[in-house]
């Protein structure tokens, strides 16, 4: 199973974290399943940018972005060459190492 390594976050992650996660899951679902409580507005439907990340280490290992999650991705806060929507970067084999960008869009959290 691939390994995903989260680096620290000062409220989702704050000594950082390394999960096991089965390939085909999405890097979202992988961090709710570890308690890892990134933002998610919409319910991992790929209609908002909370769940952004910015994969610092195997991100040619992911599926390929869709023209939906490309254009959501430019209203993304601090968005990067290796930028993804978590709800919609699914994993393969290969591990990942993850940042959680410091802030994000909405300005009020949901409580999932």
């Amino acid at each position: 199973m691939p390994i995903i390594k989260i680096l620290p976050h000062a409220e989702y992650c704050p000594q950082g974290a390394e999960v096991s996660v089965p390939a085909g899951t999405s890097i979202c679902e992988a961090l709710l399943d570890h308690h890892i409580n990134i933002e998610h507005a919409c319910d991992l439907s790929c209609a908002c940018t909370t769940c952004h990340v910015i994969v610092r280490k195997g991100f040619e290992s992911l599926n390929e972005l869709d023209e939906n999650e490309e254009d959501l991705l430019d209203r993304a806060w601090g968005l990067e060459p290796q930028s993804r929507l978590s709800c919609q970067a699914i994993l393969a084999q290969q591990d990942l190492v993850v940042e959680i960008p410091r802030y994000s869009i909405n300005h009020a959290k949901e409580n999932h």
